[in-house]
């Protein structure tokens, strides 16, 4: 992070030929409030060190014993020795245990530790597992609630008494039609196989994302940074634009697609069922924390924060797609980190039988294979990566270095110059999706069927390809490893097509009262 930031100033000085100094205040008047942090860098930076020698002098970065120096840019031509001890009166942050350490994030940081640690939205006042509050996994990651101080009113629940009085299930479908009485949640959705959609992902279901004009000095502006403080209650994660929970146009460029819109399109009483419980893969340090203390696997974990009432609420299709977690980790021995198949068959049976717990009859479970990350370092390991456009000397392969050198990685395994221990990756991650493959043919559950699907990387390059796209457009920019809105969105509609034609009974009908439905919105001004 101290890297990225200096590297972002120093980067802004040159582009509008400042000072330092002057690039540091241009920096701390774009970004919402004043970041003390950044101001402390300014000592040190003017001295004309580049980013890495600036944050191990500030000790933001250090030297573990016997483990090697990490450096993003080149070092300096002198010794890294004689470099920091000319650095000694830039102050250092040693005082602080952690960036949450600092007073100003000192509070956001327990908020986001909170949601972290649930899964669960921070602003729940009736305790329902859903909110008004659009971040701190709130409406971005559920459906909104409607009435939060009533735990009996929520996105998912069948209608109290067909809804003749209220919104019980906040579908916005309530009252009595005056012409012939008939309350209008039983004329339009009855039959109408309502139900819901939840996600138990990872960091690429929750669509996590970097904005790139965050580090692309050429753009930036106040503008760029408007969405910050969204962005970091959402745990930099945007699930309302996401491709099986999306439900808001996309801000962060592409289009928004989602299972969830697809859905509520075909059957208008889907409105607001949606939930997504989905992790970056930073929690995997903190689940193996857990288990010291619970026999829990990562799979489990995800579905105690599921909202679902096995007896007064719809059914759900629930998406189960981890689809790098189990390979993906930042550690040097990277593969005897990874989850092995007898563990893989065993997490996902013990999730399963949960959700046969919780989930109501007629629910739907589909398992998403493990992608094939080589695509990662095939189409951008030699390009530029944001941070390195204005002088071109920042490509992806040194970030992932970088990263790696720091285990810090998103995917050791993948993001490697290693075409051996990427191959062996991949090779894993296909073990696993056998075993997804298998547990969808072979096992049965009293309250849900069950199917695979592969991830459908190749198919939504090709489809990209005939729309004149490259392949490099298809991951994030700045973490070079995520699917981007792009991704997502094309993703939404294979899924979708090969539901219609393969198990076109997990969609459900589509309603035939749609029309009216919207069509009695906008009489009564709603939308």
């Amino acid at each position: 992070g101290c890297v990225l930031v200096v590297s972002v100033i120093e980067q802004l000085a040159q582009w509008h030929n400042s000072t330092v100094k002057a690039a540091t205040e241009r920096l701390c008047n774009y970004i919402p409030g004043k970041y003390q942090i950044i101001r402390h860098m300014l000592c040190c930076i003017d001295r004309e060190m580049n980013a890495d020698v600036v944050c191990h002098s500030l000790k933001l970065c250090k030297q573990d014993p016997g483990q090697p120096l990490c450096h993003l840019y080149p070092p300096p031509k002198v010794s890294w020795f004689s470099t920091f001890f000319k650095a000694t009166d830039c102050g250092s942050f040693t005082g602080f245990s952690s960036v949450c350490a600092f007073p100003l994030l000192a509070n956001l940081c327990e908020k986001i530790k909170y949601v972290i640690r649930n899964k669960l939205p921070f602003e729940d006042f009736d305790g329902d597992k859903f909110s008004t509050f659009p971040t701190l996994r709130g409406y971005h990651w559920r459906g909104r609630d409607c009435n939060d101080k009533n735990t009996t009113v929520y996105p998912g629940r069948r209608p109290d008494n067909w809804d003749v009085k209220s919104d019980s299930n906040c579908n916005g479908i309530w009252g009595v039609d005056p012409k012939d009485g008939i309350p209008y949640e039983e004329k339009f959705c009855k039959g109408a196989d309502s139900q819901g959609v939840v996600l138990l992902g990872d960091s690429a279901g929750a669509h996590f994302h970097i904005p790139p004009e965050w580090m692309t000095v050429t753009q930036m502006s106040a503008k760029s940074f408007a969405n910050l403080p969204m962005a970091f209650t959402d745990e930099l994660d945007w699930p309302q634009f996401s491709e099986i929970t999306g439900f808001l146009n996309s801000t962060i460029g592409g289009w928004t697609d989602s299972l969830y819109l697809r859905l509520r399109r075909r059957n208008r009483c889907n409105h607001r069922d949606l939930q997504n419980i989905s992790q970056n893969g930073i929690m995997v340090y903190v689940i193996q924390t857990l288990r010291t203390y619970f026999p829990i696997n990562r799979a489990v974990y995800l579905s105690f924060s599921l909202a679902r009432n096995q007896l007064l609420d719809n059914p759900a299709i629930v998406i189960y797609a981890t689809i790098g977690n189990d390979v993906c980790n930042g550690n040097r021995d990277t593969l005897a980190h990874m989850t092995t198949p007898k563990e893989m068959l065993s997490n996902v049976m013990q999730a399963l039988q949960y959700l046969d717990s919780r989930l109501p009859n007629g629910s739907h479970v589909i398992l998403t294979g493990l992608v094939d990350g080589r695509f990662l370092w095939d189409n951008l390991h030699d390009r530029y990566h944001p941070l390195g456009q204005l002088n071109r000397d920042i490509t992806y392969s040194q970030l992932y270095s970088f990263l790696d050198c720091l285990q810090v990685s998103p995917c050791s395994g993948w993001l490697t110059p290693n075409e051996t221990l990427r191959n062996l990756t991949s090779e894993r991650a296909l073990q696993l999706s056998n075993v997804l493959k298998e547990i969808a043919r072979s096992e049965k559950f009293a309250n849900f069927d069950i199917f695979y699907m592969d991830f459908p990387l190749r198919q939504t390059a090709e489809e990209w390809h005939k729309m004149g796209g490259e392949p490099w457009q298809l991951i994030e920019p700045v973490d070079g490893f995520h699917p981007s809105q792009i991704a997502a969105a094309l993703g939404t509609s294979i899924t979708w097509q090969k539901a219609l034609h393969e198990w076109p009974q997990v969609l459900g009908k589509e309603n035939p009262f749609n029309d009216q439905i919207e069509a009695i919105f906008k009489d009564q001004g709603g939308h």
